[in-house]
């Protein structure tokens, strides 16, 4: 087997360690508000959020191109693909790292400051690549910044115009209704998770398989598709419970209406991004921040904004510090090599 060949799988199969963190971290993007208010048993909803991963996975052809393409540049020879590997490396890093402590980080953003972190790695040490840093600041950073504030804002109004249509019904009766309504809002969320964050992992292999020099463009193999639908619906399945509770309970105790709201409102805003613009959002920030708008309808007291906090804190740094888990990784892999 040929250097090139060999190092081509090694990074796909660390890519899929990395899908199936993303998984298992990010499964509380779909199904949290479900569970917290027992529209959904755990099990059902993380077996519903692995099959909405799986549809949604082949309808992120834009987001995947992103990645793919618009964030690195790369020349196809071995030395790309340890910088590829390398920030992978740093990526799954900081998901295990934000896992442990229950923090709804972005493993969308650990994964582009990985290949930032690495690819800036190898260009000190004169290995040929560069930074696109206009289409991070088009694809990444702004929509990084707009989106969360679009979901509290969009979140608050939503939870608003819920609470007008419904003011003459009683707590009890709609409590039930929304109840039976939350499994469709939890099924659109999960469909836009894998829209989003199984797309990004797609672009990454499809990245690898170019500078591995097994294909000359950017599109998607169909085995791509399936092999990353299946890893991430395991991943999904196998439930990320630490950040479940926080996006459940910590943040706020959501009632069935206030569930279904964040939930319609987070998945709005992640097939925009998707299908109008190739945009990979953080589906956490999303629903983290539609959470934060509908909980204010209640009064601004009711949302526990240190933890909010502590949350935000973790979107800040994740950027940076993926970048710097790869850029670790990558010197240490050189210094193995050379």
């Amino acid at each position: 087997m040929d250097t090139a060949l060999l190092g081509t799988i090694v990074v796909i199969v660390t890519a899929m360690i990395f899908n199936y963190t993303n998984g298992f971290h990010d499964a509380a993007n779909a199904i949290a508000t479900s569970v917290s208010t027992r529209a959904l048993r755990p099990r059902v909803a993380l077996g519903m959020a692995a099959l909405g991963n799986v549809v949604g996975s082949f309808l992120g052809a834009k987001v995947a191109a992103t990645v793919g393409e618009g964030i690195v540049s790369l020349p196809s020879n071995s030395a790309s693909l340890v910088v590829v590997f390398a920030g992978l490396i740093g990526a799954i890093v900081w998901n295990l790292i934000t896992w442990y402590f229950g923090l709804p980080a972005s493993s969308s953003h650990s994964l582009i400051g990985g290949q930032v972190g690495a690819t800036l790695a190898a260009i000190t040490l004169g290995i040929d690549g560069s930074v696109k840093w206009g289409g991070i600041l088009e694809k990444v950073i702004v929509p990084m910044i707009i989106s969360p504030v679009i979901g509290l804002v969009l979140g608050y109004f939503v939870m608003i115009g819920i609470m007008w249509i419904f003011r003459r019904q009683p707590p009890g009766k709609l409590n039930r209704g929304f109840r039976y309504a939350q499994p469709f809002s939890a099924a659109a969320m999960s469909l836009g998770h894998g829209m989003q964050d199984a797309a990004k992992t797609m672009g990454i292999v499809v990245l690898a398989l170019v500078v591995g020099g097994r294909q000359t463009d950017y599109q998607i193999p169909l085995w791509v598709f399936f092999l990353t639908a299946i890893v991430i619906a395991a991943g999904t399945f196998s439930g990320g419970w630490r950040v479940i509770r926080t996006l459940g309970r910590r943040i706020i105790h959501l009632d069935p209406p206030q569930g279904f709201a964040a939930e319609i409102t987070a998945s709005s805003v992640l097939y925009v991004a998707a299908i109008g613009f190739g945009a990979p959002i953080s589906t956490t920030h999303t629903i983290t921040s539609a959470i934060m708008g509908v909980g204010a309808t209640k009064r601004l007291s009711a949302v526990r904004w240190g933890v909010a906090g502590n949350i935000v804190t973790a979107w800040v740094l994740t950027l940076p510090a993926a970048a710097l888990f790869s850029l670790i990784t990558y010197y240490a892999c050189y210094l193995v090599v050379h």
